[in-house]
C-alpha cells in the first residue's frame, strides 16, 4: 500500500456495485455472482460455477474527488494444461464514462484445467493490490470494471478522498443472456466485450448474464432473468446447444418456449429480443459436440472442431442453420400474441462477409476487433431511436 497517501478505507457494500445479481460474503471479502444462490444450488456443473462467478459486466461505481484509488482483490486464475499461460485479468477504470487507466492483479488462486480429462487442480494464493494514480482532481464518477474472465473476490477499497456511491444515471437497464461470446471470451478487456460496448453506445445500464459454455436454456437461468428488474431483455440462443449436443430439435423447440414463457412471467411487456447465433463456419451445417483440436493443442494452439456429421441433422441434431430457422419461425408465431417480442439474426452482427477480414481465431470465438464490430452493429439495430424494441424507462 502507498503509505504517502492519507488513505480512506470504504467498506465494500452492495450500493457500490452494478451488474451483479448477488454478493457472497467470503472469508476474504465479497464475491460477485451472476446467478443467485438458489440457481447455483440446482446444478453441479463446474464450467457454469466458474462462468457465473467471473464478473463479466460487474463494476464498482462511485463519485469522488480522489486522485488515487487502491483495490485489494483475490483473483482466481485458470490455465489450460499444454497451452501457454493466460494473461492476468484486466481491470478497466473509467472516469465519467471514458476509459482512463487499466491494471492487473498478480497472484491469487491458480486453477489448472486438463482439457483431455476435464479434471482440475487448484493451488491456493493470496490477495494482491491494484493501484490507480494521477486521476483528475475534481468531482467525478468512477467505474472499475472487474475482469470479465477471472473470478474476483474484493477485499478492500481505499481512496485518498471520500467517496459515495454513484447516483443512478437514469439509463434503461438492459438484461442480456448468452454464451461465452456474450460473456466476453477473447475481448480485450471487461469494458470492451461486445455487450459492454453496445451498452455504452446505446446508453443502457448493462447486466450481463453471458455464461461461458452455459447458455443451455436452463430453467434456473430463465427464473433469474424473470426475477431481475430490467427495461429491455435480450437472449442469445444456440451456439452452446450445438457445441454441447445437449438436445435434439424436438426438445429445443419446447425448451425455447418454456424459457421465453418464464421470462414473460416476470416481464410481461418489456421489449424482449431473441438473437440467433453469429456465423460459426464449423457448426453451420455440422452438429456438435465441439472438441479441442488435439493436433493444434500439441503445438500450443487452442482451436476447436466439430465432431458430428452433417447427416445427423436427419435425426434431429442441431446445427446453427437449424437453430436459426427454428428460432425465426418460433418467434414469428409468438409475436402475433406478443407485440414486444422480436428476433435478430446473429449473422447481422457477424456474417459471411466478415469471415475473410475478421476470422474467428480459434474457429469459435471472436477476437477483440470483432467484439467491437458486434457491439456497434447491435447498438445500431437495437438501441437506435427508430428501433422497434428501443427500451423505455419503466
Amino acid at each position: 500500500m502507498n503509505t504517502e497517501n492519507p488513505w480512506i478505507a470504504t467498506p465494500l457494500t452492495a450500493d457500490l456495485f452494478r451488474g451483479a445479481i448477488e454478493l457472497e460474503r467470503t472469508d476474504h471479502g465479497l464475491l460477485p455472482h451472476r446467478l443467485p444462490a438458489r440457481a447455483r444450488a440446482q446444478h453441479n456443473d463446474g464450467q457454469l460455477a466458474m462462468a457465473e462467478s467471473q464478473p463479466s459486466g460487474v463494476r464498482l461505481a462511485f463519485r469522488t474527488r480522489a486522485t488515487a484509488v487502491e483495490l485489494d482483490t483475490l483473483p482466481t486464475k485458470r490455465v489450460y494444461a499444454g497451452t501457454p499461460p493466460r494473461p492476468d485479468g484486466v481491470y478497466d477504470l473509467l472516469v465519467d464514462g471514458r476509459l482512463a487507466q487499466q491494471g492487473t492483479v498478480p497472484g491469487g488462486h491458480l486453477v489448472t484445467i486438463d482439457m483431455a480429462t476435464g479434471g482440475a487442480t487448484t493451488v491456493p494464493g493470496s490477495p494482491g493490490t491494484l493501484s490507480f494514480t494521477g486521476l483528475p482532481d475534481r468531482a467525478k464518477d468512477i467505474e472499475i470494471w472487474l475482469p470479465h474472465d477471472e473470478t474476483t473476490e474484493l477485499v478492500a477499497l481505499r481512496t485518498d478522498a471520500p467517496l459515495e456511491p454513484a447516483p443512478a444515471a437514469g439509463l434503461p437497464v438492459w438484461l442480456h443472456h448468452g454464451s461465452s461470446i456474450s460473456h466476453g471470451s477473447d475481448a480485450a478487456s471487461p469494458s470492451a466485450t461486445w455487450p459492454a460496448h453496445a451498452a455504452r453506445l446505446g446508453g443502457a445500464d448493462l447486466i450481463n448474464l453471458g455464461l461461458s459454455g452455459s447458455a443451455l436454456l436452463d430453467p434456473f437461468t430463465a427464473r433469474t432473468l424473470r426475477d431481475t428488474p430490467a427495461d429491455v431483455i435480450s437472449v442469445k440462443i444456440g451456439i452452446n446447444l450445438v457445441n454441447t449436443d445437449v438436445m435434439r430439435l424436438r426438445a429445443f423447440t419446447s425448451a425455447v418456449h418454456g424459457f421465453l414463457d418464464t421470462i414473460r412471467d416476470g416481464h410481461p411487456s418489456a421489449p424482449l429480443l431473441v438473437v440467433s447465433p453469429i456465423l460459426c463456419p464449423i457448426h453451420e451445417d455440422t452438429p456438435g459436440p465441439t472438441a479441442f483440436d488435439l493436433d493444434e493443442l500439441a503445438t500450443g494452439t487452442l482451436r476447436f472442431r466439430a465432431t458430428g456429421e452433417p447427416t445427423e441433422r436427419a435425426v434431429g441434431k442441431l446445427t446453427l442453420k437449424v437453430v436459426r430457422e427454428e428460432l425465426s419461425r418460433l418467434v414469428g408465431e409468438r409475436a402475433g400474441a406478443d407485440p414486444h417480442l422480436h428476433y435478430l439474426d446473429g449473422r447481422d452482427l457477424y456474417g459471411e462477409p466478415d469471415v475473410a477480414e475478421l476470422p474467428l481465431p480459434d474457429d469459435l470465438h471472436p477476437d477483440a476487433a470483432t467484439h467491437r464490430l458486434i457491439g456497434e452493429r447491435f447498438a445500431a439495430r437495437v438501441f437506435s431511436p427508430t428501433a422497434p424494441f428501443r427500451p423505455a424507462r419503466t
